[in-house]
């Protein structure tokens, strides 16, 4: 099977999203918060079947982009970036899970959990950040479609 067929929640994905991230740690204190600007898409040409590039404004002007080109495989599309790499899978009919290491602290872990809404319009988003098995903060993210 193609991604686009094995990984139809995936696929309703596909798009443009602005949005925020808010992280806090195990108290709910704000740590950090951004603006994000986000692009999935599935190239028909290339390695690479599905692109992810994220973008990130903070107040201050600070700005961060990042592209994660996956592969395909064993029903996952599979990251490996010079920055992390992990895998991601689709849970149920409105969740899609990921799972990765920044390569700087392979030994830490996060976990992210994926939900679209009915009508494909607003993602909900949140991390879950392990240093040696504990969890030590959280990122919560709010989505809206674009295009």
């Amino acid at each position: 099977m193609s991604i686009r067929e094995d990984m139809p929640l995936l696929v309703r994905n596909e798009g443009e999203w602005i949005g925020e991230y808010i992280y806090v740690d195990n108290d709910g204190n704000v740590l950090d918060r951004h603006q994000s600007h986000l692009t999935c898409r599935f190239p028909t040409e290339g390695e690479h079947p599905y692109l992810q590039t994220n973008h990130y404004t903070w107040a201050d002007g600070r700005t961060e982009t990042f592209d994660f080109p996956a592969t395909y495989r064993e029903h996952k599309i599979w990251f490996d970036t010079p920055r992390l790499y992990g895998y991601a899978w689709e849970v149920d009919a409105t969740t899609i899970v990921l799972t990765w290491h920044y390569k700087a602290n392979p030994q830490d872990q996060l976990y992210e959990m994926i939900q679209l809404s009915a009508d494909g319009e607003h993602r909900a988003r949140t991390w879950h950040w392990f240093e040696n098995g504990e969890i030590v903060k959280r990122t919560i993210i709010k989505e809206k479609r674009i295009v």
